[in-house]
């Protein structure tokens, strides 16, 4: 509820989901009242969880088990207030195109690798299929002598960043969802904070749609100043 030049945080994550053009429906799960008082002010659908759930996927499971209407479920961290509609979009494209695949995620280039340092930077490494091999706070891959040397170009026309940022947006296929929320928090997930390692220490592959720039997360108030100073850019027209 943290306003974000006066307008709360979750609004913007909610406003932006709504011009996604493959959700059906969008709604805000909560445990606490205030948060579910204030989006229904602004005309959201709203649904109130359980208080006991450790992690925002498994409050999203419990909003998919009490309907069988959809095959796939996007969880959208409440963070995400700059949230591409388009890379939403994508997301159930990847899950509609490839049955193999039962959950996807998203991850960009650091525009300044220094900020891979930064603990509250999930970064990740991903195999030749776009599939994650793992996902720390840490900077990871460690860069040893020689590493960032190549010449090749990125995939985006420039040199690869060796760092990828991920982003706190899931797509998953339904029953991926649900089996997920049954297994136990595992020793690296604990270790690391982020659940998303549970999936790949029970052998579930995450694919990782790597997109040139993200959305930036929000995570303490100096990103908050960060996301007022890049809006009042935007509004100026110099919105980069």
């Amino acid at each position: 509820m943290h306003l974000i030049a006066g307008k709360p945080l979750l609004r913007r994550v909610w406003e932006r989901c709504l011009r996604a053009k493959n959700l059906d429906l969008v709604v805000i799960a909560t445990d606490d009242m205030r948060i579910a008082e204030a989006a229904f002010d602004w005309g959201a659908e709203v649904t109130l969880t359980s208080p006991k759930h450790l992690s925002g996927t498994d409050r999203v499971a419990e909003v998919a088990r009490k309907t069988t209407a959809f095959a796939y479920v996007i969880n959208i961290q409440g963070d995400q207030a700059l949230v591409n509609p388009r890379l939403v979009d994508k997301l159930v494209e990847k899950l509609r195109s490839d049955r193999k695949i039962g959950i996807v995620t998203a991850a960009h280039p650091f525009e300044n690798p220094a900020e891979a340092s930064s603990l509250h930077q999930v970064k990740v490494v991903v195999d030749r299929a776009s599939k994650a091999l793992y996902f720390s706070r840490a900077a990871i891959p460690s860069l040893t002598e020689g590493f960032p040397a190549t010449e090749e170009r990125g995939r985006f026309g420039k040199p690869p960043c060796p760092f990828l940022r991920h982003q706190g947006i899931y797509g998953f296929r339904r029953q991926a969802l649900l089996q997920f929320v049954k297994w136990k928090p595992t020793p690296l997930e604990r270790g690391e904070s982020l659940e998303q390692l549970r999936a790949l220490e029970n052998g579930v592959k995450i694919h990782v749609l790597v997109v040139a720039k993200g959305s930036p997360g929000v995570d303490t108030p100096e990103d908050a100043k960060a996301l007022e100073q890049k809006l009042a850019r935007a509004k100026r027209g110099t919105f980069s």
